[in-house]
């Protein structure tokens, strides 16, 4: 055994230096001077954007746009909607607006108000359509497919079939009243099919389950009841095509259908 020492494993080599932690980067805090001056200019930018909305005549109300109306003028729309002018343009309630116009004007089904920038408020409208009218004394009452009356005319519109209720003293009548025949009677209305469109000319109501619709040129549908409308449509329109020249067609049992006369 020797007077030296034997090394311990691995200290023939200088050891690495530690690595220092990366950091990120360092944020830099503005000085009090420099948030000052950011403060002062985003509360001078607000302010003038408040006042360009409100206060300057570049954004102000001063025309209303219509569009969308068929029946209905411009000026009874105008009138209806009650627009504020000469004002900000973001003061306009366009929902009270749109509450006027479907308050003043039932012919109207829904309409959409809006902002159009810098100085338009533009109002759309889509009308109700026709589906029947009723008689009303000397006027006539025009009924859209929900079974609304909207408006109330002098002249029936072309197309549109008129409804006649005659059930007298029947049955119907006592059980299931005038207003409910009335109903089935536009509910079978609404449910003619495209193909008929502007030729059917009448609707006659008997009984409830007795409703016959006249077309142009002297021909006629037996509907039946008001029930399976959508059915009942599908079947009177290949009937329709099977047998063009038919004066008589019955689709009260769709699943039995029939069609006469020539």
């Amino acid at each position: 055994m020797t007077g030296t020492e034997a090394k311990p494993a691995g200290t023939g080599r200088a050891s690495a230096p530690p690595v220092p932690p990366r950091r990120g980067p360092q944020l830099t805090l503005p000085s009090r001077r420099t948030a000052i001056v950011v403060l002062v200019v985003l509360a001078v930018l607000v302010g003038f954007g408040t006042w360009a909305v409100y206060g300057s005549s570049w954004f102000r109300a001063d025309k209303v746009s219509v569009s969308g109306n068929k029946v209905l003028t411009r000026q009874q729309i105008e009138s209806a909607a009650a627009v504020p002018l000469d004002g900000p343009l973001i003061s306009v309630d366009t929902g009270a607006v749109r509450k006027r116009l479907l308050k003043a004007l039932p012919r109207i089904d829904h309409v959409d108000v809006e902002r159009s920038w810098p100085h338009t408020i533009r109002v759309k409208v889509t009308e109700r359509t026709a589906s029947a009218v009723l008689k009303s004394g000397a006027k006539f009452t025009e009924v859209d497919p929900g079974g609304v009356r909207f408006a109330t005319v002098d002249t029936a519109p072309r197309g549109v079939p008129l409804v006649q209720l005659t059930p007298d003293q029947s049955p119907s009548l006592r059980h299931f009243g005038t207003k409910t025949l009335l109903r089935a009677a536009i509910a079978v209305a609404a449910d003619l099919p495209d193909s008929l469109d502007g030729q059917a000319t009448a609707i006659r109501v008997r009984s409830y389950d007795g409703i016959t619709v006249e077309l142009s040129r002297g021909r006629s549908v037996m509907w039946g009841s008001a029930e399976q409308g959508a059915r009942k449509a599908e079947v009177l329109t290949a009937l329709l095509k099977a047998e063009p020249h038919a004066s008589h067609y019955d689709v009260s049992a769709p699943t039995a259908p029939a069609a006469s006369g020539s």
